[in-house]
């Protein structure tokens, strides 16, 4: 079979699945449906709806797009199945029932954005970055009953740099998935598919998971020391942003951190004292030395690196975070 011939549907939402369908668009390939999350209220007053950046380029390509409430709903399996896919591509979606997984005669199969079996679950990019991993990847594999844990098609390795924070991750795996995307379906085509079980591919290594991560998950736990402190706040940063709440001048004010550096020294302030470095900026004192903010956001303000927000800001003596 041609891939002008081979039916593909599509299933995304984000950014991140955005380049995969492109390359599959402007490669020639025959996308007869594109799956995506229902338009989202946005604004004041909710009354707003926001296309999914998915909706929005699958319109420009004047693809098909169907936005399904509940996955299970008759009509939407009766609109799914009528167009009669060979194949479907989920990336960035959502967890799917086995009527919309198993519908394909080629099955469907899923870009993770890890080396499965690591990081299953809703954040895999946050979560390596905040163990400190020096590796990450991306992985295909077919769907199958329980999420995230189908046999593996292929897999690829990608470093994490120590500067590395979850936006330049993402955007390495959005461009190397949306390439592994198109070579697995070209693997499939070609039957040169040999999935593996996840069981195969498992070490001594113990299984990391990456659930979805809320607003206090993202509370700095200023005890935990410099490097795993540095990892955290690059693991959230830009979105959604690591967090603490600065104590100053008898006030206390919630303070996202985008970008720090470290320092490993002996301290002699208690953990969490907030202090003004030798260039003018802030540093936080940690159990194993300083940890430097370089950007931050002030509730209410803009974020902002560290020189600017002190043109503006008085540091009491005591000022903490926690």
């Amino acid at each position: 079979m041609k891939k002008e011939d081979l039916r593909i549907v599509y299933m995304g939402t984000p950014d991140f699945a955005v380049e995969s369908l492109r390359r599959l668009v402007e490669g020639g390939y025959n996308v007869v449906g594109v799956i995506t999350m229902p338009d989202k209220p946005i604004g004041r007053h909710q009354t707003e709806l926001q296309d999914s950046p998915v909706k929005r380029y699958a319109v420009e390509q004047g693809l098909r797009v169907l936005q399904p409430e509940k996955l299970k709903d008759p009509t939407f399996l009766e609109e799914l199945r009528s167009l009669q896919a060979d194949l479907q591509i989920v990336v960035a979606f959502r967890m799917l029932p086995e009527a919309v997984w198993a519908m394909p005669r080629l099955g469907t199969f899923n870009l993770h954005a890890a080396l499965l079996p690591q990081y299953r679950g809703a954040a895999p990019i946050n979560w390596a970055i905040i163990n400190g991993d020096k590796e990450t990847g991306i992985t295909t594999f077919f769907l199958d009953h329980e999420i995230d844990t189908g046999s593996v098609i292929q897999r690829v390795p990608v470093p994490i740099l120590d500067t590395d924070n979850a936006e330049d991750v993402h955007d390495k795996l959005m461009l190397l998935g949306a390439d592994l995307v198109v070579e697995t379906v070209d693997n499939i085509l070609a039957d040169r598919v040999k999935p593996i079980p996840q069981s195969e591919l498992q070490t001594d290594e113990p299984l990391r998971p990456a659930p979805k991560i809320f607003k206090e998950t993202c509370r700095i736990d200023w005890t935990a020391g410099v490097k795993r402190t540095y990892d955290f706040v690059r693991g959230l940063s830009p979105y959604p942003a690591a967090w603490t709440e600065l104590l100053n001048g008898g006030k206390r004010t919630v303070l996202k951190i985008y970008a720090t550096e470290k320092e490993f020294c002996q301290v002699s302030e208690p953990v969490g004292r907030l202090l003004e470095s030798n260039d003018g900026g802030l540093k936080v004192a940690l159990s194993d030395g300083y940890l430097h903010l370089k950007t931050i956001q002030l509730a209410g303000k803009k974020r902002m690196d560290v020189a600017d927000f002190m043109r503006g800001f008085r540091l009491d003596e005591g000022a903490i975070v926690e």
